[in-house]
Order: structure tokens, then sequence, then C-alpha cells
């Protein structure tokens, strides 16, 4: 019986670590779990549940989801390597791109409730307060990235690809820091945040050290 239980739990590891589970049968279920806080976000402004201040709430919202899902993509290759989870590279590219995403309604809900489209505001914005524009560098770094995740564009810049998509290191700083800039309270949620973009970046640093 003792026998019997250790191969099953032998077996069972195996799996785990060797065979990647169901990919396509969970990628629509992963993209729901990514796509919910935005609607929940709109079913609240549709409700009126945003609180007195619904614009920053909007603008706030989407800007840590952003953060969020790029500290999940830093994550994924750190989880592979160190757990032996070859599958999660499976959903690098979704993250990454969830990522853009909130970070395009983070900036269309700032120049469209915030600013109206005024291009001579958001330039005087832009100009004027530091974490705005250490937010828009951030975003246009992203741009590259975002246009280059397709397999096509992995095949034609081949190496290049690789370090191009490095780019992501610096976003995720220059991020951090607008977060860091942008609130006068309550430090605790990027304070959290940096340890573990800390942790995520120096794993990556020990990682080359030792190659």
């Amino acid at each position: 019986m003792l026998q019997l239980e250790a191969v099953i739990k032998s077996n069972l590891f195996m799996l785990i670590k060797h065979r990647a589970p169901a990919v396509n049968f969970f990628k629509p279920m992963v993209f729901i779990l990514c796509f919910l806080p935005f609607m929940l976000l709109v079913f609240n402004a549709l409700n009126n549940e945003l609180g007195p201040n619904p614009v920053e709430e909007i603008i706030r919202t989407l800007g840590d989801w952003a953060i969020y899902f790029i500290l999940i993509g830093l994550t994924i290759t750190p989880a592979r390597k160190v757990f032996k989870l070859n599958w999660l590279i499976r959903y690098r590219r979704m993250t990454g791109l969830f990522a853009f995403f909130y970070v395009c309604m983070h900036f269309l809900s700032y120049i469209w409730f915030d600013q109206f489209f005024s291009i001579e505001n958001i330039v005087k914005d832009i100009i004027k307060r530091p974490f705005i524009t250490i937010g828009f560098i951030s975003f246009l770094l992203l741009i590259p990235l975002a246009v280059t995740s397709t397999n096509g564009m992995m095949k034609r810049l081949k190496k290049n690809w690789g370090r191009l998509h490095q780019v992501i290191y610096p976003v995720s700083i220059l991020a951090l820091l607008h977060y860091f800039m942008m609130i006068k309270a309550d430090y605790l949620v990027p304070g959290v945040m940096l340890v573990i973009l800390s942790v995520l970046l120096g794993y990556r640093v020990i990682l080359k050290f030792k190659r």
C-alpha cells in the first residue's frame, strides 16, 4: 500500500514538473480573469459607485492594474525556472499585452476624463508635473514591446527581440517611480510593489552574474 502511494505521488510530481496543463483550455479563463478588473470598473462607473472623485478612481485603478500585470509578467520567468513549470511561458505574452492594455486605458482616461483631449493642457501638464512626464515616457517605451509581441516579429528580430524586450525592466522601474511620485500618503501598496520588483530584478541580476 505504501509502495503504491509512493508511486502515485511520484507520478503526480512528474506530471506537474514535466507536463504542461491544458493551456488552450485555461487560456480563455485566464483572459477573462485578466479582463475582469476592467469590467468591474466599468460596472461601478455605470452604477455611480466610484466614490466622490470617480475620475481619479478610474485613472488610479487602471494604473494600478497596469503595474500589477507588469509585475505578473516579470514573475513568470523566475517561477518557470525555479519551480520547473515551463508551461507558464505560454501565458507571458497575454499578461504583457494586458499590462499594455491597462496602461493604454490609464493614459486614455487621463487625456479624456481629466484633460478632455486638450493637447495644449496635456503638454503643459507633462512639462509641469514630473510624475506625468515619467508615466508618459514609460507608456512610449511600452509601445514597441506591444508591436513586436507577435510570433512574426520574434522570427524577424531573432536575438534582437530579446534585447528589445529587456526594456520592460526600466519601464517597470519608471512605472513604480511614477506611482510613488503621484501619491501623497499611504505608501503601503507601492512599498509592497517595490519589494516584489526588487526581488524580481535582483533574481535576474544574480542569474546574469552566475552565468
